[in-house]
């Protein structure tokens, strides 16, 4: 009797030992690398930003978004005597409106009209005096595309079948979490696209590498456990930046039944193809990745050349310019603003 006495107290004690040790070790690494964390989120790496020059005959656009500011954009014509789509482009961080044309050119020489703009804070749109940009996706940047979808519908010469989204990067990410939420967005194509969490995460093992030499205990660390304290990370500059990170993660699996194709540097080392496939496995099916091999981040256009503007092309001539006797409906979500953030 009391060796069971004994043996249930051992079982009862260890998972409060467990408890208490992971509490401590929450703290400890709070305590201790914190910092850190906050100070390289807040880096910005050092990108090639891509930037374009105006385009004689392009409809410049001036549109109202949230905390009264003015966005610039431009909207292109299609280049052929009749539209068979309307494409909505999402831009990479700190470029400029004209630099969707590389992008593009396929698509407005094969029927397309193009609408892209600038974000708060990046080209010639409005600053937000208390916002100051990351690469990271904020609910400013959902905001600002909610208020470009709102525009393209109340053009004149809005299509009534709905539109495709177009995204790169940043802007990429940003557009589809808006795109989710409005089932006038038809279909989607990303390229390099990337979300908070799933990018934090695994880069927070490696931080702590740098800075601790506890190697033992920096392989008992699961994944998750490094996420808890990413999220306090998260939140902190949230709060102090008066804004909030959209979940990509969350959002991704409720763009179905909707198209997407998922374009993503094979060689990219910001974000690297694991991050991307684990992204791509959150979506749901119709959908297709397609990892270019020898690109790095944002170059996939440069090194595939015509093979990726005949994609995206066929993308969109399928998915897009085919009749479509409605808008594809989707359950009524929660709004951005309210979303939960990671």
């Amino acid at each position: 009797m009391v060796w069971l006495i004994s043996g249930l107290c051992v079982l009862v004690s260890l998972p409060l030992c467990l408890a208490l040790f992971l509490w401590g070790l929450h703290y400890y690494l709070r305590w201790n690398y914190l910092e850190y964390i906050l100070r390289i989120f807040q880096e910005k790496p050092l990108f090639a930003i891509p930037r374009g020059k105006p385009v004689d005959g392009a409809e410049e656009v001036t549109l109202p978004t949230t905390n009264s500011l003015n966005l610039r954009g431009c909207y292109l014509k299609a280049r052929t005597p009749q539209r068979r789509g309307v494409v909505l482009f999402g831009l990479e961080y700190g470029s400029n409106r004209w630099s969707c044309l590389p992008y593009c050119n396929k698509l407005l020489d094969n029927g397309y009209d193009v609408f892209t703009f600038e974000p708060r804070n990046q080209g010639d749109s409005d600053k937000h005096p208390a916002y100051q940009p990351l690469q990271w996706i904020t609910s400013f940047e959902v905001e600002d595309f909610q208020s470009a979808l709102k525009y393209l519908k109340s053009r004149p010469d809005a299509d009534p079948h709905g539109i495709g989204f177009f995204g790169i990067s940043k802007g990429g990410g940003a557009g589809l979490i808006a795109a989710v939420e409005d089932p006038w967005v038809r279909c989607c194509v990303t390229d390099g696209i990337f979300a908070t969490y799933t990018t934090l995460v695994p880069y927070m093992r490696k931080w702590y590498a740098i800075y601790n030499d506890h190697y033992v205990l920096q392989g008992l660390i699961p994944m998750w456990y490094y996420g808890q304290i990413g999220k306090v990370a998260m939140k902190k500059i949230a709060r102090e930046r008066q804004c909030q990170f959209p979940p990509l993660e969350k959002y991704l699996p409720r763009l179905a039944p909707r198209p997407l194709l998922l374009i993503h540097g094979g060689d990219d080392t910001y974000i690297r193809p694991e991050m991307a496939k684990s992204l791509f496995d959150r979506a749901r099916q119709p959908k297709e990745i397609w990892l270019v091999a020898g690109a790095k981040h944002n170059q996939a256009l440069k090194v595939a050349n015509g093979e990726y503007e005949r994609r995206v092309l066929e993308f969109f001539n399928h998915n897009l310019a085919a009749p479509e006797p409605a808008v594809v409906a989707v359950p009524e979500q929660v709004p951005v603003a309210l979303a939960k953030t990671i």
